[in-house]
């Protein structure tokens, strides 16, 4: 026995440095290169429509914030400047070593389907007070009437999507911090399992989350062996009671993820925030596509109509 808790703990603690290596690296280049949808396959119409950047010019505004924030910006269509719209909310959960700064074209390419999508350059997020901190701001801008976004929140459609240790942070964030009852969707995208993520000192509870869901994951090397096997996906999605949908895209490694995925974040955002009737063909009705695209396995679908 003791010589099998033995090796349980080694294989945790190059689990752990493994975590921390990918960290490292990605704090030091653009995880999210720009043009990545050209490098990016799709498998079905739908997908690679919402892969495409939206209707809207976008524009950024950043602002300083203390640490371990540091600055936190935030993406909005530009027609914004001069409409008295309301537009949807996104919240970004950074995975280990990301900065929201380098996955400046992921959140332009959401901001470009008419979101306001809001980061920091916090590296470590599994908490989700940063995101709770982002999601505050954003609000008393709203309120603001010297903001440019004063006035152009709209607070009934608010979603979260964040990528690994982000992932963890898309949980906390609807279930523990202050902001939870706001979020109308998630979509954690490779988030770390549960039980990797105890040893990290992450925990979250799946069984909690009362929102509608999209789990996402790649089977690639990382995410198959170290990051979120496919037992322990399954384990996480079978916890949550709400509407939701599952799969996994083939060939797609933990580094790309996102942005491999981003065709279906984006439409999934767009049918729960936006209300948009093509965007939901990809998850619901008599024959979903992400439900039969031959480049995803492991699908498992109850999304509501």
């Amino acid at each position: 026995m003791k010589k099998i808790l033995k090796i349980f703990g080694t294989v945790i603690l190059a689990l752990i440095a493994a975590v921390i290596i990918m960290g490292f690296i990605n704090s030091r280049k653009p995880v999210v290169e720009k043009n990545y949808q050209e490098k990016t396959q799709t498998g079905g119409e739908i997908e690679a429509y919402y892969l495409k950047d939206g209707p809207y010019e976008t524009a950024c505004r950043e602002y300083k914030a203390e640490d371990p924030l540091k600055k936190i910006g935030i993406r909005y269509p530009k027609e914004m400047e001069t409409s008295e719209k309301r537009y949807p909310v996104i919240v970004y959960g950074n995975g280990s070593g990301v900065k929201g700064s380098t996955v400046k074209y992921l959140l332009d390419h959401y901001a470009s389907w008419g979101f306001i999508v809001i980061d920091s350059e916090n590296t470590g997020t599994w908490s989700s007070a940063s995101a709770d901190q982002t999601l505050t701001f954003l609000l008393k801008e709203n309120e603001n009437p010297q903001s440019i976004f004063f006035q152009h929140i709209d607070k009934e459609s608010i979603g979260i999507t964040g990528h690994s240790q982000g992932g963890v942070c898309v949980f906390n964030a609807v279930t523990v911090q202050s902001n939870a009852s706001l979020y109308k969707t998630a979509v954690p995208i490779s988030p770390t399992a549960q039980d990797l993520a105890i040893a990290l000192n992450w925990p979250f509870d799946p069984s909690k989350v009362n929102i509608p869901v999209l789990l996402l994951a790649g089977d690639g090397e990382a995410d198959a062996n170290t990051v979120i096997p496919i037992e322990k996906m399954k384990s996480m999605y079978e916890q949550m009671n709400v509407p939701k949908t599952m799969a996994r895209k083939h060939g797609t490694d933990h580094g790309l993820s996102d942005s491999d995925m981003d065709g279906y974040v984006t439409a999934w955002m767009m049918w729960q925030l936006q209300g948009d009737e093509y965007a939901a063909q990809a998850f619901a009705g008599e024959y979903p596509e992400l439900m039969n695209n031959p480049l995803y396995i492991d699908q498992s679908s109850n999304p509501g109509e």
